[in-house]
């Protein structure tokens, strides 16, 4: 897609967004150097401020590389770029890219449990206490936005009883992405946040200080999701095939 004037001047989020749809979707390749800031200015339709604001964060999260005095090249995001980019590609145009949101389930499907485990190990009395807190109000709701939200809450006390700064930040990161599709999600996460009875057994788990169980209880209250996006995935490639 071509890069188009940005309907808010004086918003540099949104020649983030502009750039970084072209690097992300091949429309910029890496090693490709980047119109000058005047440039990008005129084609954008907003000030030259605002484009070095935006193209400051993007060497920040390490998508272009800024010569002083040269050009600024886009890398290979996939290589060089951060957890912190998760946000931004899972949202793009106002739509939910479902290839991001499957590898942020298929992350928690492989993370989740190893948390779990070392949360069984590490806590205590105390983590049992917010755990069971933390079930009683996902049982509590019948939205499914709402169970999203409750759910969110009980692995942030995981994260904790894990005592793991890796996999706190980790966290942070998948957290800051999922937060805004709760909505656009909620089909695919109804059956995951819906089964209270299999939050209650990882709770046991963790209680009784059993890492083994609490490691299979999470995959169990983790897979349902990840399951769902697969299948919706597929169902839509043949879908497209179909049309070819």
């Amino acid at each position: 897609m071509p890069l188009q004037p940005v309907s808010r001047r004086s918003v540099p989020d949104e020649v983030f967004d502009q750039v970084l749809g072209e690097v992300v979707d091949g429309g910029l390749e890496a090693g490709e150097a980047l119109p000058s800031e005047r440039r990008l200015a005129e084609v954008l339709g907003v000030s030259r401020p605002a484009v070095r604001e935006a193209l400051q964060r993007m060497a920040q999260t390490r998508l272009v590389e800024v010569r002083h005095g040269g050009a600024t090249t886009v890398r290979d995001f996939r290589r060089y770029a951060g957890l912190d980019l998760l946000p931004r590609l899972l949202v793009r145009g106002g739509g939910l890219d479902a290839t991001v949101a499957r590898s942020i389930l298929e992350a928690r499907l492989v993370i989740g449990p190893g948390v779990a485990a070392l949360a069984a190990e590490r806590g205590g009395p105390a983590l049992l206490a917010a755990l069971t807190g933390a079930v009683d109000a996902l049982a509590g709701t019948e939205d499914d936005v709402e169970r999203q939200v409750h759910a969110l809450a009980y692995w942030d006390v995981v994260v904790d009883g894990a005592d793991s700064l890796a996999f706190r930040l980790m966290f942070n990161s998948l957290r800051a992405a999922y937060e805004p599709a709760l909505e656009a999600l909620a089909p695919v996460m109804a059956e995951e946040v819906g089964q209270v009875g299999a939050y209650r057994v990882l709770t046991a788990a963790i209680g009784e200080g059993d890492p083994d169980t609490a490691r299979a209880a999470a995959e169990r209250v983790l897979r349902p999701a990840t399951t769902s996006l697969l299948t919706a995935l597929r169902a839509l490639d043949e879908t497209r095939q179909e049309k070819r």
